[in-house]
């Protein structure tokens, strides 16, 4: 006797293999499985959630229509890949999403053959679809390649030079652009799709690419037909006509949600040759109608019951770091209506909010286009604005040439809110924190700080602000050591770091979150704490004299050894020809997966106990002291 299962058809699907055997009339039904099971998972785990609701038809059309893993199929920043994972051999492992040692949130090589590309920042995915194009072509394949990349991505430069060289090679590729934002009426809908349906047909192409022959020895008849075309096209869809400029076939728009349209498109698609655009148009939520009508809410949640979805909750302790940026940003834009709040798509994720409700005419968000973002903030402050770009430790990456060339090099002063500084968890390496002290203290003009708590980001905050020069305060996730905030703003010395506690033969030199880590072994070491408070300018005199009155030195950063702040530490006394034995402790050099902040911490060896250990190891206290009494 079998026991019957909440997903009798789901359970049947351990690879896309299995779903192309699947009777075309029953994808409905596993869509609807699928988007159940999606539903009870993240309420689990947590993570993504709206867009993934929004790509269940699609990613069941794709498996369904393209031989997959051996056609590639990348998907853009990996929001939306639940789905994905689900039907390519992952859904046991499900309830592990982007827990330790479990499932990626993302899309990883190392995890899957169907992952062909891993990603996790925005608007890579025809970059990397465009590049496995041209290798088929060399090796003389026929393997299809697909990129999906949603709306959100295409506001990112690279998405558009991509574009201009596929359509310049005249690639074999087909971009899904899948379109969350906006909406077709019933009527228009139903149209787009029959159409869509016909001209992506074999028939109509070889008759469209006969007639563009023929029209080519009557140069004036074909320009004729080309301006019909586009005229049509425009009715339809007047967003098709740009991506036809660039050199690629568009199609649509369709229902992203109409699976019986969807894979007669794709196949149609699937049977031609060349750079080929389809527009989806799906709705985040789909399915979820919480979901459906707060998308943005439900765009990364934690665990959850589906019954009564998230539930306004009082926060515990004290305001995270975010709230307090958030705050300060509020009360200094009252003060000084010179300042201007720029956030490159991140407005609830970097406490911009109610900045975003007072102050309309003050903010930009400037859409994934972290590049734009700081170099709008460089024009801003060449006229005499005071602009505040709010951003990620991990997105700033993505506008390093900017921040040197276009801020640092210039000496304007804007500053930098670099918020998920160091391990950010479950997210895992792709929006980790990890590089920021590295790449931002060896950019000259650039002032660094790090906050050791609550208070201090906000004292730190103004007084970057108050600067005639570009300057950084990095904070990490989530909240600190629960000290008060005090409303009232006071600038801190530039470039001066702050004795937390006097002790003898050991100094820990802590930087950022790791002072308070440095605090909590010190009292059973009996070790002198200082608060560096400055990656750059380095308080130098402090280095120099805790050198000299301690046997040993230790630095401690919540960020890469390698050309750190304990770096900068390092080579100050190397100038100084001071040899006082000096041990690092930060992230090992290895990307460092996902998992729980304080797994992570404790990993790395940057919790207290580990930190304990490492310093009983090298022999700087004594080694019969036991870690459970730190």
């Amino acid at each position: 006797m079998t026991t019957a299962t909440a997903f009798p058809l789901l359970e049947q699907i351990d690879t896309p293999l299995d779903l192309r055997q699947l009777p075309e009339a029953r994808l409905p039904v596993l869509a609807h499985e699928l988007r159940e099971f999606l539903i009870q998972t993240v309420a689990r785990t947590g993570g993504h959630f709206a867009a993934n609701l929004g790509t269940v038809e699609l990613t069941i059309a794709l498996h369904y229509v393209f031989n997959t893993p051996d056609d590639r199929l990348v998907w853009d920043v990996g929001h939306q890949t639940y789905p994905h994972k689900i039907l390519t051999g992952r859904r046991a492992r499900m309830d592990s999403l982007r827990r330790k040692d479990g499932i990626a949130g993302f899309p990883r090589r190392c995890e899957s053959p169907y992952d062909c590309f891993g990603v996790g920042h925005s608007s890579t995915s025809l970059s990397a679809a465009l590049g496995m194009a041209i290798a088929a072509e060399r090796a003389g394949s026929d393997r299809k390649v697909v990129a999906v990349i949603g709306d959100g991505a295409m506001t990112a430069g690279m998405a558009f030079e991509a574009f201009n060289h596929a359509g310049h090679l005249r690639s074999n590729l087909l971009v899904v652009l899948n379109d969350n934002e906006m909406s077709i009426s019933p009527n228009v809908g139903a149209l787009s799709a029959h159409l869509t349906t016909l001209l992506s047909g074999r028939l109509f192409s070889t008759v469209r690419e006969s007639g563009k022959k023929v029209l080519s020895h009557m140069p004036p008849m074909l320009e004729v037909a080309r301006r019909a075309e586009e005229q049509v096209k425009g009715l339809l869809a007047p967003g098709g006509i740009l991506f036809e400029e660039l050199g690629f076939t568009y199609y649509g728009p369709v229902d992203g949600h109409d699976l019986p349209v969807l894979v007669q498109t794709l196949r149609n698609l699937r049977a031609l040759e060349g750079p080929r655009l389809l527009h989806v148009v799906t709705r985040k939520g789909k399915g979820y109608k919480l979901a459906e009508d707060e998308p943005v809410d439900y765009h990364g949640v934690g665990a959850f019951d589906p019954a009564c979805g998230l539930k306004a909750t009082q926060p515990s302790g004290g305001p995270s770091y975010t709230q307090v940026f958030g705050e300060w940003l509020c009360d200094m834009a009252a003060r000084d209506e010179r300042l201007i709040g720029i956030t490159p798509a991140m407005r609830e994720g970097s406490g911009l909010v109610e900045f975003a409700e007072r102050f309309p005419d003050r903010y930009f968000d400037v859409a994934i286009a972290e590049q734009h973002a700081v170099t709008l903030a460089a024009g801003l402050a060449c006229e005499g604005f005071k602009p505040v770009v709010a951003i990620y430790s991990t997105f700033l990456q993505r506008a390093y040439d900017q921040l040197i060339h276009d801020v640092a090099l210039q000496n304007l002063p804007v500053l930098f809110a670099v918020d998920r500084a160091g391990l950010v968890g479950p997210d895992g390496p792709t929006h980790a924190g990890s590089f920021d002290y590295n790449y931002l203290r060896c950019i000259p003009n650039l002032v660094v700080m790090a906050p050791a708590d609550e208070n201090e980001c906000r004292q730190m905050l103004y007084t970057g602000f108050q600067l005639n020069q570009p300057a950084v305060v990095r904070y990490p996730r989530g909240k600190g050591a629960g000290v008060p905030v005090e409303w009232e703003m006071q600038a801190l010395p530039l470039g001066k770091a702050h004795l937390r506690r006097r002790g003898r033969d050991l100094a820990l030199l802590a930087f950022g979150s790791m002072v308070d880590v440095a605090e909590r072994i010190a009292e059973r070491l009996n070790a002198t704490v200082v608060n560096m408070r400055f990656v750059k300018p380095l308080d130098e005199a402090t280095v120099v004299r805790m050198a000299t009155e301690h046997r040993w030195l230790v630095t401690l950063e919540e960020g890469a050894v390698a050309g750190g702040a304990g770096s900068a530490v390092h080579e100050c006394l190397a100038a100084q020809g001071i040899w006082t034995p000096l041990y690092h402790i930060g992230l090992p050099d290895r990307f460092v997966e996902q998992g729980e902040r304080g797994e992570l911490l404790a990993e790395c060896g940057l919790d207290a106990e580990s930190v304990f250990r490492q310093l009983a190891a090298w022999g700087v206290v004594a080694s019969v002291a036991s870690p459970s009494d730190v």
